[in-house]
């Protein structure tokens, strides 16, 4: 059996002006000068790291504005840097401890596990596979480039499935067309006009992501749109325009006054 989608002239046209009420925002307009450059800056394992940490804190706890997350996350110098984690003697119980300190935060237990997981495997030598593949998307994005460094950062990181990985990699300014799917967008696609009703629950489902990640994409190919920038439309549109707050819960992006100026939640 197959899926064939069919975009209709008044679909693209309510893509447009749904885009054309939001892209002045900054948020937008932010996505649209990080992931749109032809010019992609370094990434650093300090880049990586903050990015990494701060897409698994947002897994499962809200990541909004006013959140606990938020200021984590936003607290400069950050607690859980890659520096301080890599030079202490016991990264699991360093990070659960600044975690439970800080206040607001859920899943201590789970979250230093993970860190400490992933610490380790990007110690013992990971960090040059893992440069490769982000180097590739720095000189080339296209869908297929995307799709396989998400995967890539899904099947070897704890903690990350099909929405984190892309998230990580949407902060970092390297994706396009790969976009986090979650409850906003199935959502919004649901007022649209999707023609299967959409349940975020679902989105667990590795098939059920592509499903709805795939149809997500054909619309913006019919209107002319990168999907990275209709994301950030819709996410704007949720949250309301952020204006100059320094952090918005845009599927992990979020804004700071340090070297990003969007980097992650959920």
């Amino acid at each position: 059996m197959k899926i064939i989608w069919q975009v209709e002239p008044q679909d693209i046209e309510k893509v447009r002006n749904f885009l054309s009420l939001h892209e002045n925002d900054p948020f937008v307009q932010q996505r649209i000068k990080r992931n749109l450059s032809n010019v992609k800056p370094e990434i650093t394992k300090e880049d990586f790291w903050f990015v990494m940490v701060s897409c698994m804190l947002t897994t499962q706890q809200r990541s909004g504005p006013d959140s606990a997350v938020a200021r984590f996350t936003n607290t400069r110098p950050f607690p859980l840097n890659y520096q301080s984690c890599v030079s202490s003697d016991n990264p699991r119980a360093f990070t659960q401890e600044i975690i439970s300190n800080f206040g607001g935060l859920r899943f201590s237990n789970r979250l230093s596990s993970q860190i400490e997981t992933n610490l380790h495997l990007l110690k013992q030598g990971f960090w040059s596979e893992t440069f490769a593949m982000l180097n590739e998307l720095r000189s080339t994005q296209t869908l297929q480039s995307e799709r396989k460094v998400a995967n890539f950062i899904n099947h070897h990181f704890t903690g990350f499935g099909p929405k984190q990985s892309r998230n990580l990699l949407q902060s970092l300014g390297l994706t396009k067309y790969e976009i986090p799917i979650d409850s906003r967008i199935t959502k919004w696609l649901n007022r649209f006009g999707f023609p299967v009703k959409l349940s975020a629950s679902a989105l667990s489902d590795a098939n059920y992501y592509k499903f709805v990640s795939e149809g997500f994409q054909y619309l913006c190919a019919q209107s002319g749109v990168y999907p990275c920038v209709l994301d950030a439309a819709i996410f704007t549109s949720f949250d309301g325009s952020l204006g100059f707050r320094r952090v918005s819960p845009i599927s992990g992006a979020w804004y700071n006054q340090q070297k990003f100026s969007e980097v992650m939640p959920c």
